[in-house]
């Protein structure tokens, strides 16, 4: 997994400590927003989600081993990044639907070798209940991706970008984001259920199944 931030100085002991316990402070803050029923503090409710993170525990294995259940699912509906057209999109304006976020970029080998899966992944399994959203992240202009897209017969994915990184930031700031590619599952009313770090074949028959336990929907 390739982290798209760069390293800093070395810094002294007490600072290193001081950091740590900040950033327990901050892990603590994120994941007490829940109940264990669910019910966010600013009155969402996540228990569907958490539901469906119950039901892909089983089904974590092999290709989606590293995938990891949310405890206390987060809303994400208020993530924001843009479309084909350039116009905003939320993660809100899937409403209804189960969706698989990737965050992807040209220069992360992991991610550009997982695109063709993800790809199949939506021509399998996308329709009114699913869809892959994959998110690119290029700095410069949509050309590269594109055409990357275009060259290894990607044609299913909408396309889906922000240069800006400020959704890599907002995940972050949620504890979760450390690199990419990062994918999160996030089930029909916004909310987070699960959460995988690095890539993984995701057409492969042990990640649709997972993603298919999420759903409550029955194997073929």
């Amino acid at each position: 997994m390739t982290n798209p931030t760069e390293t800093g100085p070395r810094l002294k002991p007490g600072v290193i400590a001081a950091g740590l316990g900040g950033a327990a402070a901050i892990a603590v803050a994120v994941y007490v927003i829940a109940s264990p029923a669910g019910n966010i503090a600013g009155g969402q409710s996540c228990s569907v989600s958490m539901a469906a993170a119950q039901e892909t525990k089983p089904f974590a294995t092999g290709e989606v081993a590293a995938f990891l259940p949310a405890q206390n699912p987060l809303p994400l509906d208020d993530l924001v990044f843009l479309g084909p057209d350039d116009e905003e999109v939320s993660i809100a304006d899937f409403e209804g639907r189960t969706v698989l976020m990737n965050l992807w970029a040209t220069w992360c080998a992991p991610c550009r070798k997982e695109m063709p899966a993800l790809d199949k992944l939506q021509a399998d399994l996308g329709g009114e209940d699913f869809k892959v959203v994959a998110v690119n992240l290029d700095r410069g202009g949509p050309e590269k991706p594109k055409a990357f897209l275009e060259e290894i017969g990607v044609n299913r994915l909408t396309y889906y970008h922000d240069a800006s990184n400020g959704l890599f930031k907002d995940l972050r700031a949620k504890a979760r984001a450390t690199g990419l590619p990062t994918t999160i599952l996030i089930g029909p009313e916004g909310c987070e259920i699960g959460t995988m770090y690095g890539p993984a074949e995701w057409a492969d028959s042990e990640a649709v199944a997972l993603i298919r336990a999420a759903m409550a929907r029955p194997q073929d």
